[in-house]
């Protein structure tokens, strides 16, 4: 059987010494930079050519409303995302990026002082370790405002542990909000420990239910589908291997915060003020949750908790309070909705 350290030390080759750019990828499990939105866009065409070059990660994860919060990306490779990061949390902002690959965290090093010169500022920070195991790198608890994580998690031989991680450094509200890829099923252990596949970030994929199960165990028991893009396998050798599995690109939000494992109904409305930069006119939750500046929404106790208890509080006005129940919130989605085909944990 085929230890954690040695898949991490599979997964620490493939990165470090097969891929030597992008264009090495077997599949679209690291998706087109197309799936960004154009203010990042912008912000992408600011950082080192090099840094951009040798990043594999999967979308983009980046929250908004990130100004002067403390940020960490866990497996930042290059660091393009803490660059952006660094830019989006500003001068008083911190960001914290935790690589195991040393090929990839020198390439990030060796640009540091070229970014803060061009931002004129520096608030990046780069650890070599583990993200089973933030402990060794100082990462203390309740000491993060948001975690991120590109295409990384499904890398880790250990997931349980590296989410019980997330969830005893995120503070109290805090934001898990990361892109990764899931499977439709659970993969066999021989795919699991195959080097191309787990490199591609197909081997290590969770299953969907076994990933909210997780979660669900940690005190989260309602976890967000913001976006999801299904992956395609255009490579014969990998399609040959693992082809009868479904992959999907989702980009996940999830609280520290108490909540309940359904979606219950407290006749509560919330209304988005429109005062997060770069998002005058609507702001999304999830994939089924669009709330429009100014127009009052029906919500459940849980979105209604998400939107107070967090750092999004301030951008929102939440009417109404728990001391009358309804029964379970009307999740119903309207016929022919995109929310008609969400697959998300809650409503």
């Amino acid at each position: 059987m085929t230890t954690s350290i040695e898949i991490s030390e599979s997964v620490r080759h493939y990165y470090g010494q097969v891929l030597q750019s992008s264009d090495d990828l077997k599949t679209s499990a690291c998706c087109s930079i197309d799936a960004m939105p154009s203010y990042l866009k912008v912000l992408l065409a600011g950082l080192h050519p090099e840094v951009l070059e040798r990043f594999y990660g999967c979308g983009s994860p980046l929250p908004p409303a990130l100004e002067g919060k403390t940020v960490l990306d866990l497996g930042c490779g290059t660091g393009r995302d803490c660059y952006l990061l660094s830019k989006l949390v500003g001068p008083t902002g911190r960001v914290i990026g935790v690589d195991m690959t040393p090929e990839q965290l020198e390439v990030a090093v060796r640009h540091r002082d070229w970014h803060a010169e061009r931002f004129g500022f520096a608030n990046v920070e780069f650890l070599h370790g583990h993200i089973e195991n933030l402990h060794t790198v100082g990462i203390a608890d309740n000491s993060i405002d948001v975690v991120v994580s590109n295409c990384v998690i499904n890398l880790s031989p250990e997931k349980p542990r590296v989410l019980a991680e997330i969830f005893r450094v995120l503070k109290p509200g805090g934001e898990l909000y990361f892109s990764d890829v899931f499977a439709d099923r659970r993969i066999p252990v021989e795919l699991r420990q195959d080097p191309v596949l787990l490199g591609e970030c197909l081997g290590g994929a969770l299953y969907w239910e076994d990933f909210r199960r997780i979660l669900q165990d940690l005190g989260c028991p309602d976890v967000r589908k913001v976006k999801q893009n299904a992956i395609s396998i255009d490579d014969p050798e990998v399609f040959a291997k693992i082809g009868m599995v479904k992959f999907d690109s989702v980009t996940v939000r999830a609280f520290r915060m108490p909540l309940e494992d359904r979606c219950e109904d407290f006749g509560q409305v919330a209304v988005y003020l429109g005062t997060i930069d770069l998002n005058p006119h609507s702001f999304d939750l999830d994939d089924h949750h669009h709330f429009e500046t100014g127009r009052p929404l029906r919500v459940c106790g849980n979105t209604a908790d998400m939107l107070a208890g967090s750092r999004y509080g301030d951008h929102f006005q939440v009417l109404g309070d728990k001391s009358r129940h309804f029964g379970l919130f009307d999740c119903s989605p309207r016929p022919g909705s995109e929310s008609a085909k969400a697959d998300s944990a809650c409503c």
